[in-house]
């Protein structure tokens, strides 16, 4: 007697991924994915910004082109440029009048204007400003921690000992005055060259210097507990050198909390940036960045004036959720202790 042979199913990486017990987890998070969705549409907002605020003035001249309409036709270069690769003066928010009293929405300014700049063009590009700064700074500092906290956990040791005492430092000072502080002495260099003053990377490098630390600490914590496993000392009895065992062995199994706190940075980064332009330490005045709109409604908290803080408030405040329903739906998800 014989008997079939069974077939076995081969399952692709996206079915075997779209199947985890983590994706099953995430997809019955409706707060996750509620988050997910206005995270998506506000990536798109900031990617098709030149098809929804139409650029003008300085913009079109850049672009070379002499009607605002030509960016929908994507078989024209200035399409690709205005969405991939914007000039500055794209970011430079439309100002429609020099009137400093606001003035309601209209069709010209579907969200009215404040000091003469049209309130909706300001936040359709702030909103590219927001997540192009967040996901740089993002990037930049969780590879720094993941490179630091990995070394840093590894060696231990007076290697440990040097990279902790100098987080210590570092934890002791307040973040939000150090990264005044050094954007502070930036600002000050950079400005006493002459010539244009761009903000965008001392802000990179001050919210660098004091953003990397806390993904160095959790690294280090995972990676403690993950060289002392088996397929690490597996690896390391074959032979395998420290960076091979650091970078295959060690980190992919020790990230997966550190990437959960980077989503919930996504999230404060814009709030930051923010209230570094309300302060006047940020971008120009005019440039299309959410804390600008919000510092120019500071002189017109009335009634009548509620458009001027109302609409960008709620960009603010749903970017802010979004990260944060997400970021906390991915924790869970995540999380083995939770399943």
């Amino acid at each position: 007697m014989t008997t079939a042979p069974v077939k076995v199913e081969q399952r692709s990486n996206w079915q075997l991924f779209w199947t985890s017990p983590a994706m099953r987890k995430m997809r019955r998070n409706p707060l996750a994915i509620t988050g997910l969705i206005i995270t998506l549409l506000f990536g798109l907002i900031a990617l098709f910004a030149p098809l929804i605020a139409k650029p003008s003035g300085n913009c079109l001249r850049d672009l070379n082109i002499t009607d605002a309409r030509q960016v929908y036709n994507p078989l024209q270069a200035p399409f690709w440029q205005a969405t991939l690769a914007p000039p500055k003066s794209c970011y430079l928010t439309e100002r429609l009048s020099f009137q400093q009293q606001p003035s309601p929405p209209s069709a010209e300014a579907p969200m009215g204007t404040v000091n003469g700049y049209n309130i909706f063009y300001g936040l359709v590009w702030g909103t590219r400003t927001a997540l192009k700064l967040s996901f740089i700074i993002v990037a930049i500092t969780l590879t720094a921690g993941i490179i630091i906290g990995a070394a840093s956990g590894y060696y231990g040791g007076w290697i440990d000992n040097l990279i902790q005492r100098f987080i210590d430092v570092l934890f002791s000072l307040p973040p939000l005055i150090l990264t005044v502080v050094i954007l502070t002495i930036l600002r000050a260099r950079l400005q006493g060259g002459g010539g244009d003053y761009d903000p965008t990377v001392p802000m990179i490098v001050a919210f660098c210097v004091t953003g990397w630390t806390g993904y160095a600490r959790l690294i280090r914590g995972e990676v403690l507990r993950t060289r002392q496993l088996e397929y690490v000392d597996a690896a390391r009895s074959l032979g395998a050198r420290d960076a091979r065992l650091i970078f295959k062995h060690v980190i992919p199994n020790s990230v997966a909390a550190v990437f959960t706190t980077a989503v919930l940075d996504l999230a404060t980064i814009p709030l930051a940036i923010a209230g570094l332009s309300f302060l006047g330490l940020g971008f120009e005045p005019g440039y299309s960045e959410w804390g600008q709109l919000v510092d120019f409604a500071r002189a017109w908290l009335k009634p009548e004036y509620w458009y001027t803080l109302v609409y960008p408030a709620v960009f603010i405040v749903l970017f802010s959720l979004a990260f944060n329903l997400f970021g906390d739906g991915l924790r869970d998800a995540l999380d083995p202790k939770s399943r």
